[in-house]
C-alpha cells in the first residue's frame, strides 16, 4: 500500500510551510514542516552546547549534537493535526523563530548525521499517522520520501519571495519603490545566497524531484496555491 504523503518542498520564503499547512486542512491530514525540527535540533544545541560561532575553531561535533537531540528530546508531538517541535518536553514553537537560531540552522542542517535523524523522525510521525500527512521542505519528495505519491517543488521570484520574507517580518512596507525596493533588493540577494548553499551542499541538495509538479506561486494567491495542490491531490490520493 501506498504512503499517503504529499512532499512539498521549494526554496526559502515559496509559501511550502503555509501552502502545506492549509493543504493538510483542507484534506484533513497532518503537517509536519521539517523545517521545525531541524530548528528545534538547532535551539537545543545553542542552549546545552554553548553559543560557539561558526569557525570558532571549536565546532560542535555530529555526535554531540545527535546526542543533544536524544537526550532532552527532540522530538515531534502531534497536536491538533500539527506536528509541533518540543525540546525537553517544552513547545518551542515560537522560541525556534529567534534569530539566533536563524544564524545558525543551515549549518546545522548540512550535517549528514543530522540530517539523517531528522529523516528518521520524520519517517517515523508519517508511519504513525496513516490518515495522511503534508510534509514540506527542501529534500522531502528527493531524500524523505522517494516514493511520495503526491510530490509538488514551489518556487517564485527572487522579489517576489523576498517580499513575503519581509511581511512576515512586519517589515517593508515601503512598497515597491524608494527604500522598499532598497529592503527587497537586500532580502532578494540574502534569499540567493541561502539559495546556492542549499543547493550546491554535499548533503541532500535543494532540487526538484524528477517526478514532481512544479508549481511557479509568483503571481499566485495562498488560496490559489492551495486550490491547486488539493486538486492534485483529490487526482493521486483519492478517499
Amino acid at each position: 500500500m501506498s504512503i499517503r504523503v504529499i512532499a512539498i518542498d521549494g526554496p526559502a520564503a515559496s509559501g511550502k510551510s503555509s501552502t502545506a499547512s492549509l493543504v493538510a486542512r483542507r484534506l484533513g491530514w497532518a503537517h509536519l514542516d521539517s523545517g521545525a525540527l531541524y530548528r528545534a535540533i538547532t535551539l537545543g544545541a545553542l542552549d546545552n552546547l554553548g553559543e560557539r560561532g561558526a569557525g570558532s575553531g571549536s565546532p560542535w561535533s555530529a555526535q554531540q549534537i545527535v546526542a543533544v537531540a536524544e537526550d532532552l528530546p527532540v522530538r515531534l508531538v502531534l497536536v491538533d493535526d500539527v506536528f509541533r517541535p518540543e525540546v525537553a518536553g517544552v513547545d518551542v514553537a515560537q522560541a525556534i523563530r529567534s534569530e539566533r537560531v536563524t544564524q545558525r540552522v543551515s549549518e546545522i542542517a548540512a550535517i549528514p548525521e543530522v540530517r539523517h535523524w531528522v529523516n528518521v523522525q520524520q519517517r517515523e510521525a508519517v508511519q504513525a499517522h496513516s490518515r495522511g500527512v503534508v510534509v514540506d521542505g527542501r529534500d522531502i519528495g528527493t531524500v524523505v520520501f522517494p516514493d511520495a505519491p503526491l510530490k509538488v517543488f514551489l518556487t517564485a521570484s527572487p522579489e517576489e519571495r523576498a517580499r513575503r520574507r519581509l511581511a512576515e517580518r512586519g517589515e517593508g512596507q515601503g512598497g515597491r519603490g524608494g527604500s522598499g525596493e532598497a529592503e527587497v533588493h537586500r532580502e532578494a540577494e540574502a534569499l540567493a545566497a541561502r539559495d546556492r548553499a542549499d543547493s550546491t551542499r554535499a548533503v541532500a541538495p535543494l532540487k526538484a524531484a524528477a517526478d514532481a509538479v512544479l508549481l511557479d506561486t509568483t503571481r499566485l494567491s495562498l488560496e490559489q496555491q492551495v486550490q491547486a495542490v488539493v486538486a492534485l491531490a483529490r487526482t493521486r490520493l483519492p478517499g
